[in-house]
């Protein structure tokens, strides 16, 4: 007999993953990106470049550039920081990190304890509800509405800790193209949290992810940016803007918490080579990939918005977003998202269900996150078409029922 491990596994761990299978054949989940709009040719030049004039590096660990990661990348973020967030930062202010998701970890084990308590928006990156559920931290959703996190809900949040004597770690929000509703703060909703924040002696945790991905090009300026006391952690990533897979993220913080972070970041360094391509990459094309990326999301999701009305007319609700790889839609009440994961995946669909993006279960129940980077014209089309066939059979959806303009 094997000998078996589960004896030993510590009480409260993560459920076992199952085994990769292959992918859904109309996935519409996860960050994934337009596979025809990672820029192959400019990456492998970049190597090739870099490679040729810096290879010797490898031989150390951090490329003779320190713990925080590859000088020239760094230095790139911060003049492209300044120029796109309006923030004001330093190489020395910026940590690499092996993408969003170790900065998220970073950032929690720095400051978390289990029992303590964070406050996000209501409907958040799952991801980060996942790790919170697992630290056993407490969690208070603020309600969204078109503009972003409601800054009179956060308020009264805010009022009720305080009154139970309790005094948040952070307020954890994604003010730029909101995982999963895609919406965005305005500067003066930006205001009027980091005055709250500065009222009520909280921190804020900004996740910037998916800023580049916004269709016009103009954003706000990042909260880091307009905070007037340094009490704002900032975390990016290049997963969104150039290639999930290179898993290259990073963390703007003042030193006090960044070096704290950096304490905890044992891994010996981020990816190296990662590193020095994308430095030598965005440093000549950053600015020029970007614009033709937004552009190729924006033609997939304006395929997916015609796909959703066609099939389910106005029995699937939603806001067109202003930009990013994804769509927070509503369903009919009927609907349990959670139910429909299953049933739409056995017949080739992926979806996100909302409740697992969401800290109240109960409203999302009937909301599903759909990203569209990844799945080709054609598959957006068939996929939504299976998507509605599900919903149809397993839970009486009528056939579409009216055009919609959006």
């Amino acid at each position: 007999m094997p000998f078996d491990f589960t004896p030993l596994v510590p009480a409260g761990s993560p459920a076992p993953a199952a085994k990769w299978t292959g992918t859904a054949k109309y996935h519409f989940i996860g960050g994934n990106n337009d596979p025809d709009q990672v820029p192959v040719a400019g990456l492998k030049a970049a190597a090739a470049a870099v490679l040729e004039r810096e290879g010797a590096s490898l031989s150390q660990y951090g490329l003779n550039s320190g713990p925080q990661g590859y000088l020239p990348l760094r230095e790139f973020l911060a003049g492209k920081l300044k120029h796109d967030a309006g923030m004001t930062c330093a190489a020395d202010d910026i940590l690499i990190v092996s993408g969003s998701l170790q900065a998220l970890d970073l950032v929690h084990g720095a400051l978390l304890a289990r029992g303590d308590t964070v406050i996000c928006e209501r409907d958040c990156y799952e991801g980060t509800l996942n790790r919170y559920a697992r630290l056993g931290v407490n969690v208070v959703g603020v309600p969204l509405d078109k503009g972003g996190l409601r800054i009179d809900a956060l308020e009264a949040a805010l009022k009720d800790l305080k009154a139970k004597d309790v005094r948040p770690k952070f307020i954890y929000t994604i003010p730029t193209v909101q995982n999963p509703t895609g919406t965005i703060m305005d500067e003066d909703r930006r205001a009027g949290l980091l005055a709250l924040a500065d009222q009520y002696g909280v921190p804020v945790f900004e996740d910037d992810c998916y800023a580049d991905l916004i269709w016009n090009g103009k954003r706000p300026p990042a909260l880091h940016a307009m905070s007037t006391t340094q009490n704002v952690i900032h975390i990016g990533s290049f997963s969104k803007s150039v290639a999930p897979a290179l898993r290259v993220g990073f963390i703007v913080a003042p030193w006090p918490i960044l070096s704290r972070m950096l304490a905890l970041k044992t891994d010996a360094g981020s990816g190296a080579l990662e590193q020095m391509v994308l430095a030598e990459y965005c440093k000549a094309h950053f600015e020029t990939h970007v614009p033709q990326l937004r552009a190729a999301l924006k033609k997939k999701l304006d395929t997916l918005v015609e796909a959703l009305s066609e099939q389910f007319g106005t029995a699937a609700e939603f806001d067109y977003p202003p930009g990013g790889i994804f769509l927070w839609v509503k369903l009919p009440d009927k609907v349990d998202a959670m139910a429909l994961y299953n049933a739409a995946l056995a017949e080739g669909v992926a979806i996100n269900p909302g409740p697992n993006w969401s800290v109240d279960k109960d409203w999302s129940r009937s909301r599903l996150r759909l990203c569209f980077a990844s799945p080709s014209h054609q598959e957006i089309r068939d996929g939504v078409a299976v998507l509605a066939a599900v919903c149809r059979r397993e839970f009486g959806v009528p056939v579409r029922s009216a055009n919609i303009e959006r």
